[in-house]
């Protein structure tokens, strides 16, 4: 393998910050460096009182840090924390190693798993806004490849303006490409919600179990690797409830610390899939010993994409991996109202269906209609997605008495006997 494929992992442990959290982080790191064909010959935490806005650490780690990846015939350094293009061209001049972060890593995973042209759109928009300040450290590599001469510079930095140019074009047509991608997508949500079924989406921290919760509840076939962003694509899925009920759940992408905010950005129209749902059942990987920290992640990202409010169920998976009751005890506290689960043994799902079924209940209204005999229409679409408890035919119509979910209220609203 090239020394260009070769790495170091670097993380960093601020003022306030404990050995575990950095160690938690910089572990999280190399799972995600496994995912991009990166072979990984060391790793080392550095301890900073603050950030060096130069090269992010002080120049005597600097030099440790390049020594190592020397020793280990290393051409890349790989940081936990965001660096500015400033920052890495520092790196590459001052130590002869490129230098990269935990940003550029995710979106080569997303790159890797874009599967629809959604999901491509909103990665390579993704792409451009990350290349677009970094095209000054490319021209000057090549300026030093070609002995930098005053006219060459200037052509460069013709170029370079060029280049800029053409990638500022390109993500204003990747951006009109994607506004109509995301409308049809809407024209699609609207068409789900014409159906009046309660709507859940799933979401939670990458690698959680959300696609294999979702295959379990409804026997699809949803993708549910044990890898990292696996689900780009939001999903969405018919549940039916042994009362009769149904639900439309959908599985949404991963969330991780320090997801780089151009790609939340980018994916908030996959994303809008959260804030329009009913209901979330938040999946939290029971034997992760990240998993507050996951859990907080998550709940952050719905924050500030406007879901915060939404009403959630919690769930821990991967029970079936810790049998200790204090440990199940334990996280039970920590999560109030959470239900155990796991998705490869069956365990606590009756629970949560019986929970689904409330959450189901709770948007339902018990009325008396009476409905013209001429809409034919209302009345096909009450008996197959309603409960009907009692129907009978009068003069001026049918008059059912009916339990009506939430969606069907709105279009029987004219047609309530008060009462």
């Amino acid at each position: 393998m090239a020394r260009s494929n070769r790495a170091i992992l670097v993380g960093l442990q601020r003022p306030g910050e404990t050995a575990t959290e950095a160690l938690c982080l910089l572990d999280e790191l190399h799972e995600l460096v496994g995912n991009v064909g990166v072979e990984i010959r060391g790793s080392l935490i550095a301890k900073i009182r603050e950030e060096n806005p130069r090269t992010l650490v002080g120049s005597g780690k600097l030099e440790e840090i390049a020594a190592l990846a020397r020793a280990k015939e290393c051409g890349l350094i790989i940081f936990d924390d965001e660096l500015t293009p400033a920052q890495q061209r520092n790196w590459e001049k001052d130590a002869k190693l490129r230098a990269i972060d935990r940003q550029e890593i995710i979106l080569d995973i997303f790159i890797t798993r874009a599967k629809t042209r959604e999901a491509v759109l909103q990665v390579e928009l993704a792409q451009l806004q990350q290349m677009l300040p970094r095209l000054k450290r490319l021209w000057s590599h090549l300026d030093r490849q070609r002995g930098g001469g005053a006219m060459q510079r200037d052509a460069g930095e013709t170029q370079l303006e060029m280049d800029q140019r053409k990638i500022r074009d390109k993500i204003a047509k990747v951006r009109r490409d994607l506004a109509v991608v995301v409308g049809q997508r809407a024209t699609q949500r609207k068409q789900r919600q014409r159906v009046p079924l309660p709507t859940l989406s799933i979401v939670g921290y990458t690698n959680a179990g959300k696609s294999s919760l979702l295959n379990k509840l409804t026997g699809s076939e949803v993708l549910a690797a044990n890898k990292l962003f696996a689900t780009l694509d939001p999903t969405t899925r018919r549940l039916e409830l042994p009362s009769g009920r149904a639900m439309l759940l959908t599985d949404t992408v991963g969330f991780i610390r320090r997801l780089p905010h151009r790609l939340v950005e980018a994916f908030k129209a996959t994303l809008e899939e959260a804030v329009q749902a009913d209901f979330l059942i938040h999946v939290v990987d029971l034997s992760s010993p990240e998993r507050i920290k996951h859990a907080e992640t998550t709940l952050a990202v719905l924050k500030e994409i406007g879901a915060g409010d939404r009403p959630v169920i919690t769930i821990l998976n991967k029970a079936d991996l810790i049998n200790d009751p204090m440990d199940r005890a334990e996280a039970l506290a920590a999560h109030p109202g959470a239900i155990l689960i796991s998705t490869q043994t069956g365990e606590g799902l009756p629970t949560l269906i019986e929970r689904l079924e409330q959450c189901a209940a709770a948007k339902d209204k018990k009325v008396t209609l009476l409905i013209p005999h001429d809409q034919y229409a209302l009345l096909a679409k009450l008996h197959a997605n309603a409960t009907i408890l009692s129907s009978a035919s009068e003069d001026e119509g049918t008059r059912i008495e009916v339990i009506l979910p939430s969606r069907l209220q709105e279009p029987c609203k004219a047609w309530i006997i008060p009462g």
